[in-house]
């Protein structure tokens, strides 16, 4: 099996809280990417339909205000439905171009009603979801329009000679979910967020040299620009919401914490490049958390990867 994989870091805009529309753009970004021959590519946080910008500029916490009701009624109606196929064309360009896919949506599940959830999808070269992981505590404001999700998603994948995982955002400051994936035996990261280089830039590097394995940071873009007239209270958005939100900070660390691709800021691109497993290898001699290094004897670290559901039904 070869130990190189070729792998690309998609840093684009979404069209806010769009989802046919920002879904397409998508798919036109995967279909590069594989005719490049590329095996993985990677996708900000939150992408399908968008980050919730609107929050922290429209006074987010007013309990019965008709604007925060217009827009998350608006942000339900546009999240994605993984059960019912809303993905499916996302599938088909996997298959098609023989490229696996991290992606960042906004998930609202069949069974949970009207709530959401901060969503990261991995999406196998066979165009088959093999995972669905849910954001374990949104940041801050966004508890007020994203549920908590749960363990069921925290997993890791075979993709040629690497075991690749990802978490969502400020997750991945939490130490515990990243030794969830390494005891996996994670050797490639992926780390999603919505944008800005000032949460990439102290972060990846040190992710990188605690697991000694290639982290990839996936940052999207967003700026007033994006807003469009068809949206709920343009309007106010227009007047609260100024300039860059999200300036984008993509890059990719090597194992030793050094980067193989430095942050790019403020521009819409695809970053490519060939990831070499032997490099996690001559690391992990002076380090590895979850093998040589750890003491399972005194460390152990228990994990629910039980799906969350309030109706469990039971055998008559």
């Amino acid at each position: 099996m070869c130990d190189t994989l070729k792998v690309a870091v998609a840093q684009m805009a979404p069209v806010w809280l769009n989802k046919p529309a920002t879904l397409k753009k998508v798919i036109e970004k995967i279909d590069e990417a594989a005719e490049q021959d590329t095996e993985l590519i990677v996708f900000g946080e939150a992408l399908v339909p968008g980050y919730p910008f609107w929050v922290e500029h429209t006074d987010g916490a007013r309990f019965e205000s008709d604007v925060q009701k217009n827009m998350y009624a608006h942000y339900v109606k546009h999240a994605v439905d993984v059960e019912v196929g809303d993905l499916d064309a996302v599938c088909k360009a996997a298959k098609s171009g023989n490229i696996a896919v991290y992606l960042g949506i906004i998930e609202r599940a069949s069974d949970r009603g009207e709530s959401l959830y901060c969503s990261l999808v991995y999406v196998d070269q066979k165009g088959e979801i093999q995972s669905v992981h849910r954001k374990v505590m949104p940041t801050y404001e966004e508890r007020s329009v994203w549920s908590i999700g749960d363990g069921n998603g925290l997993t890791t994948h075979d993709l040629g000679s690497f075991k690749v995982g990802g978490l969502n955002c400020w997750e991945n400051w939490l130490p515990l979910a990243r030794a969830s994936l390494y005891a996996q035996g994670e050797n490639l990261h992926v780390s999603v967020w919505p944008g800005n280089y000032r949460n990439v830039h102290d972060l990846i590097p040190v992710i990188a040299k605690e697991s000694r394995s290639y982290v990839i940071a996936a940052s999207g873009l967003f700026s007033a620009n994006e807003i469009t007239e068809d949206l709920p209270h343009y309007d106010l958005l227009k007047e609260q919401m100024k300039g860059t939100m999200a300036d984008g900070g993509s890059g990719i660390a090597n194992p030793d914490g050094s980067w193989l691709v430095e942050p790019v800021v403020g521009k819409e691109t695809i970053l490519y490049a060939e990831l070499d497993l032997e490099q996690v290898r001559k690391e992990r001699l002076l380090l590895n958390g979850t093998g040589h290094y750890s003491r399972p004897d005194i460390f152990q670290l228990e994990i629910n990867q039980e799906r969350q559901h309030l109706l469990k039904k039971k055998n008559p």
